[in-house]
């Protein structure tokens, strides 16, 4: 009767021993139980074997690296220049600030530039390692600055420094190759476009050459020295005229006055030269005395009166007959002029005739102003057309060479804008050379260690505490509402 109960009673007692281990694992056990203390120290050394056997291994096996710090700057103004050729054009090239436009980061290019793999490849060949050996340089941008860090591990201070030069020597190598290779693919366009330039101002000029050849007009200057002088000469063609009507009009009323015309009048001059008829004038004046002082005394038929009338018609006859020799004039005609040479009368006989030979080379004189303007207007309306043809292709002339020039000096100033695309970079930190290793930093590996383990402790601390933390929140009353 008593073995029922006690065998029922080891039955139940199992599952309830189990639960209580269960129980305990999850809620833990009182602060006080220190049945828990070698579990606890346990895993506080497994934790702690855990945490520093891998830091101790790796301080003891790491080895040591160095680093070199490098820092580059891009000035943050431009230059410019101008250049102006006198009667030719003007040339400017200028750099632009790195950071003038909003597009494009040079310390972004820069920093690609710094990775790209040819500048590795020359680094590594210049240090006689392999690419894989050399490594990447980290590279760093400082916001709102133009400053770029990078730094290079090596084995030792040394080879740190020396991979930060062989990437820096790099660096501006290929800068410079590739701001040679810009200019000489824009002077490549450029003298492209410059031999275009050339085509056409030697095209304008060929054409010029043959216009001028084919109308004799050198330039457009020339066609208006050409017009200038017809025009001068309208002038003077009314100048002569005018002069010329004026002479006529003087030589008219002479003529009227002496009632000879200007050829009569030089005829009769020519008497005035002539010896023999001044004589025989003169005979006929003394016969002519000589019969008055005889018809004053005597008749009209006395012998004296008839001998000096004979001898005075003899002489009036034969001065006519000499007169008409010389003038080529009938005597009818000599009869009813004023032969005779005293007085005025050869005076304005000689204006008479100084006159008409003024009058007659003012004619000539205006025939030969007439003929070189007819001559001249005929030259210029055959160079008009082509007068206005010459000024356009010289103007078109113009404006090709001026080009043309400009070209040339745009593409010689070109040359100095090498910053164009690559803005200017320089070193404002030398690769430094490392006094202390920075791998493994025993430091931080020490401190991280202790951290982990402070942790740990605060974890296993948490877990010994950890039923009085539930009990209490379990046992906490609820807020009154």
């Amino acid at each position: 009767m008593s073995y029922a109960p006690a065998d029922t009673t080891l039955i139940a007692t199992g599952p309830a021993r189990h639960k209580g281990k269960i129980r305990r694992a999850l809620i833990g056990g009182k602060l006080g139980d220190l049945g828990r203390l070698p579990r606890y120290t346990a895993f506080a050394l497994l934790g702690g074997a855990l945490i520093w056997a891998p830091i101790v291994g790796y301080l003891r096996t790491a080895p040591l690296k160095y680093t070199s710090s490098t820092s580059l700057i891009l000035p943050g103004s431009g230059a410019s220049a101008s250049l102006n050729l006198n009667g030719i054009g003007q040339a400017s090239s200028s750099a632009n600030s790195a950071f003038s436009s909003n597009a494009v980061s040079p310390t972004e290019t820069y920093k690609r530039l710094l990775n790209a793999d040819r500048i590795l490849a020359a680094a590594a060949t210049a240090l006689d390692i392999a690419q894989t050996d050399l490594g990447q340089p980290r590279v760093e941008l400082v916001d709102q600055t133009s400053l770029i860090h990078f730094q290079m591990t090596g084995s030792s201070p040394e080879d740190a420094q020396a991979r930060g030069n062989a990437i820096l020597t790099a660096f501006f190598r290929e800068l410079d190759a590739l701001r040679t290779d810009e200019v000489k693919t824009r002077q490549d366009s450029s003298l492209q476009a410059i031999a275009d330039y050339r085509d056409s101002v030697a095209g304008t000029r060929a054409v010029i050459s043959s216009l001028q050849d084919d109308t004799g007009l050198l330039s457009v200057q020339q066609y208006d020295v050409l017009l200038d002088r017809n025009l001068t000469l309208e002038t003077d063609i009314r100048s002569r005229t005018a002069a010329l009507a004026e002479a006529d009009a003087a030589v008219a009323a002479l003529s009227q006055q002496l009632g000879l015309d200007p050829a009569t009048a030089a005829k009769t001059l020519k008497l005035y030269a002539d010896g023999a008829y001044l004589a025989l004038i003169e005979e006929v004046a003394r016969f002519g005395t000589e019969l008055a002082e005889a018809s004053a005394q005597y008749g009209a038929a006395h012998p004296l009166v008839v001998t000096a009338r004979d001898a005075r018609d003899t002489a009036q006859t034969a001065a006519l007959q000499l007169a008409s020799a010389t003038t080529g004039l009938d005597t009818a005609t000599l009869a009813t002029l004023d032969l005779a040479p005293q007085g005025v009368r050869a005076d304005l006989l000689s204006e008479l005739v100084r006159k008409d030979v003024d009058r007659a080379g003012l004619a000539q004189e205006l025939a030969t102003l007439r003929a070189q303007h007819a001559e001249g207007q005929i030259d210029l309306n055959q160079k008009a057309a082509a007068a206005a043809q010459l000024q356009d292709l010289e103007r078109d002339f113009t404006v090709a060479e001026a080009v043309f020039a400009s070209a040339i000096a745009r593409a010689q100033s070109s040359k100095s804008d090498v910053y164009a695309s690559y803005p200017l970079v320089q070193v404002l930190e030398n690769p430094s050379l490392a006094d202390r290793p920075s791998s493994p930093n025993r430091k931080l590996a020490i401190a991280a260690g202790i951290a982990a383990t402070f942790m740990m402790l605060i974890a296993l601390v948490m877990g010994w505490v950890r039923l009085a933390v539930i009990s209490r929140l379990l046992t906490k009353p609820a807020p009154k509402s």
